[in-house]
């Protein structure tokens, strides 16, 4: 079973994602702040990582750049979730380290299928 790791500080969004996950047969970690998801990362060492970019504290630029700084999490696949959905954003967010990029509000089926597209690469 694939593991994967939500980073949302929203808890709407972070109930429905997990929602959509468990009911979709992954499972799942949660983390509503940044300190707390990249020990989680490392601990765990989740298939994939869906990370929020506006959090409280570290805010998920600042995280992926500590993930990616760092030889334990460095491999770890990770989408950014935004609701920043301007015009070059997902340029911007890949050019920071991130594997992929989601805006939202999500749209289930594809939200669901770019996640299994990360988890089959």
């Amino acid at each position: 079973m694939k593991k994967i790791l939500v980073v949302e500080d929203n808890e709407s969004n972070l109930e429905l994602f997990l929602d959509i996950l468990s009911m979709s047969g992954y499972h799942y970690i949660a983390s509503t702040e940044g300190k707390d998801a990249i020990q989680k990362a490392i601990d765990e060492k989740p298939d994939l990582i869906l990370l929020d970019i506006q959090l409280p504290g570290l805010d998920g630029v600042e995280i992926i750049k500590r993930l990616r700084d760092d030889a334990r999490t460095k491999g770890l696949k990770v989408i950014a979730l935004t609701a920043h959905a301007m015009k070059g954003d997902k340029d911007f967010y890949l050019s920071q380290g991130f594997d992929g990029y989601i805006s939202k509000p999500i749209v289930i089926k594809d939200f669901l299928s770019e996640i299994k597209r990360y988890l089959e690469d």
